[in-house]
């Protein structure tokens, strides 16, 4: 079956900095579009970045400048790395596999068929 465990969460301070992986296994990785959500407590999940199969790459506004992700299809490897962490930036953070490299839909959750546990970032003020 599939299964896409996070690892690299942690405390930070802020203006600190922390890379998130995603290990898939159970899929072609490299056929998949691959997506980093986050959500807070009490807050919808949302929308971080997205590594289309080809690499292509998009982040949500907040993120930009501050977050690269990235993918190394030969270890079955998604990458989120933060720079720059502020305290908004605590929350689960959960990586996501999509079938639909193309969708115009991908900050919605809705659009992923798999999700992992979700790794805790916690960013100290």
């Amino acid at each position: 079956q599939v299964q896409l465990v996070e690892s690299g969460g942690g405390l930070v301070q802020a203006g600190g900095s922390l890379r998130l992986s995603c290990a898939a296994s159970g899929l072609t990785f490299s056929k998949y579009a691959m997506g980093w959500f986050r959500q807070a407590p009490g807050k919808e999940r949302e929308f971080v970045a997205r590594i289309r199969w080809s690499g292509g790459t998009y982040y949500a506004e907040s993120m930009k400048g501050r977050f690269t992700i990235s993918r190394d299809n030969n270890k079955n490897t998604m990458y989120l790395q933060m720079n720059s962490l502020k305290p908004e930036d605590m929350a689960v953070y959960y990586c996501a596999a999509d079938t639909k490299d193309g969708t115009s839909d991908y900050r919605r959750p809705s659009e992923y068929e798999y999700w992992g546990q979700g790794t805790q970032v916690t960013v100290s003020s």
